[in-house]
C-alpha cells in the first residue's frame, strides 16, 4: 500500500494529475491512486525524438514510452493527454547542456528538466486541469512538517533515491507535489505492477541521459554545435604536455579510460581548462577535493540560508551514485562554500552538490546548487 497523498478532500473529490513516463513506476502510481478512488488524469510529455533511437531500451519521454503510457491509461480507464514539450525541452535543457559541456563542465540535465519542465510547466498544466496535486513516480519522500509546510526527504530505498535530482524543487511546488513511491523499494513496486496486471511490469528502467542515444555525449555536442569541439593539449598536473585531444566534450573529471596517453602509471582527468582548451590529467590523488564552491543554491531549510551563521554541519552528495558525506556549509551570497570532512574524488563543475540535514538513510533535503569550482591544488597549478 502506498503512503497517503495527505490531502484534506475525500479521494473521489480529489483530482490527481499523474506524470506518466511510460515506465513501471509512474504506471503503478496511476493504477494505485485510481484503485483508491482518486480522480486520476494521466499526462505524458513528449520531450524529444531521435527516430529509431526512441525504441532503444532505457529511453524515456518519446516513441515507445508514449505508447506504453497510453496503453496503461486505457487499461485504467483514465483520461490521458500527451503534451508536445519538444521546443521547451530543447530551449531549457538540451541547449544549456551543450553550452555547459563546451565550457568544460559536466552538467546534469535531469535537474534542469525537473526544475523547468516536469515541475514548473507541468504543475501549471495540472492547475489548469483543476488538479489538487501532481503525483510522480520519483523515489523521494515528501512529508508534512509541524507548521504545515512540506519538506523533501531521501527515499526509503537508498539504491533508488532520486533526491539528488530534485534539490531544485521549491517550497511552493512541494505544497502540490506528491511522491507515492518514496516509502517503497523497487522490488515492491514491480511486484505491485504484476499484481495490478500492468503491461509495463517488467519493462526495463530508464538509463543515462534520455536524449543522448547510446550515451555518446560528444556526438550530440558535435551535432548541436558543429566545429565547436576543438582539439587541444593533454597536460599533466606537473606541466608536461603528454599529447593531444579531440575536444573537451569527450572528457569528464575522473575519467580514466580513453585518454590515449601513457607515462607508466594510471592517469585520470582532474580538470578541464576551457579557456586554454586543455585536458589536465594526473594520478588519482590529484582528484582529491575538500573545498567546493556552490552557486545558485536553492535552499529548503527552515530559516533563510543567510541566517544560518558562519558554518553549519550538514551532509552533501557531489555525485548521484554516492551517499551523503559530512561537511561544513558556509553561506556566500547566493551560493555557499562546502568544506568536506574527508576529501572526495572526481568533483566536477556543472554537477550538483546536494545538501542534507545529516547522512542518515532518510535525511531531509536542505537544498543544493551547481558546483562552480572544485579543482584540487594540483590541478589548479597546471
Amino acid at each position: 500500500m502506498l503512503n497517503s497523498l495527505d490531502v484534506p478532500k475525500d479521494p473521489a473529490a480529489t483530482r490527481v494529475v499523474v506524470a506518466m513516463s511510460g515506465g513501471v513506476d509512474s504506471s503503478v502510481v496511476a493504477a494505485v491512486l485510481k484503485r483508491e478512488g482518486y480522480d486520476v488524469v494521466g499526462i505524458t510529455l513528449q520531450l524529444y525524438d531521435h527516430g529509431a533511437a526512441v525504441h532503444r531500451k532505457g529511453a524515456c519521454c518519446a516513441g515507445q514510452d508514449i505508447h506504453d503510457a497510453r496503453r496503461v491509461a486505457d487499461a485504467l480507464d483514465i483520461p490521458h493527454y500527451v503534451l508536445d514539450y519538444e521546443a521547451r525541452f530543447r530551449e531549457a535543457v538540451i541547449e544549456p547542456f551543450a553550452e555547459s559541456y563546451l565550457a568544460g563542465e559536466t552538467p546534469i540535465p535531469c535537474v534542469e528538466c525537473n526544475r523547468a519542465i516536469k515541475f514548473r510547466d507541468l504543475l501549471s498544466t495540472a492547475s489548469e486541469l483543476g488538479a489538487d496535486v501532481l503525483a510522480t513516480g520519483h523515489y523521494v519522500a515528501s512529508r508534512r512538517l509541524a507548521d504545515g509546510r512540506r519538506a523533501l526527504f531521501r527515499a526509503a530505498d537508498p539504491e533508488r533515491d532520486q533526491s539528488y535530482f530534485l534539490y531544485a524543487t521549491t517550497p511552493e511546488q512541494l505544497a502540490t507535489l506528491r511522491f507515492p513511491l518514496g516509502e517503497r523499494d523497487k522490488a515492491e513496486t514491480r511486484a505491485l505492477a504484476r499484481d495490478l496486471g500492468l503491461s509495463v511490469a517488467d519493462k526495463a528502467d530508464s538509463q543515462d541521459i534520455c536524449f543522448v542515444p547510446q550515451g555518446r555525449y560528444g556526438d550530440l555536442i558535435e551535432r548541436l554545435r558543429p566545429g565547436a569541439a576543438k582539439a587541444g593539449e593533454i597536460v599533466h598536473v606537473d606541466g608536461r604536455v603528454l599529447g593531444r585531444h579531440e575536444g573537451l566534450v569527450h572528457y569528464t573529471v575522473g575519467q580514466r579510460r580513453g585518454l590515449k596517453v601513457a607515462i607508466g602509471e594510471p592517469l585520470y582527468v582532474v580538470r578541464l581548462d576551457a579557456a586554454k582548451g586543455r585536458v589536465i590529467v594526473g594520478p588519482r590523488e590529484a582528484l582529491a577535493t575538500k573545498i567546493i564552491a556552490v552557486a545558485d543554491v536553492n535552499w529548503l531549510g527552515d530559516e533563510p540560508l543567510a541566517q544560518a551563521g558562519d558554518a553549519i554541519e550538514v551532509a552533501v552528495r557531489v555525485r548521484s551514485t554516492r551517499p551523503p558525506k559530512p561537511a561544513l556549509l558556509r553561506p556566500a551570497g547566493r551560493g555557499a562554500e562546502i568544506e568536506l570532512f574527508a576529501p572526495e574524488d572526481g568533483v566536477s563543475p556543472g554537477q550538483a552538490c546536494v545538501i542534507y540535514a545529516d547522512h542518515g538513510p532518510r535525511a531531509r533535503v536542505l537544498g543544493g546548487g551547481t558546483i562552480a569550482r572544485a579543482a584540487s591544488d594540483a590541478a589548479a597549478a597546471a
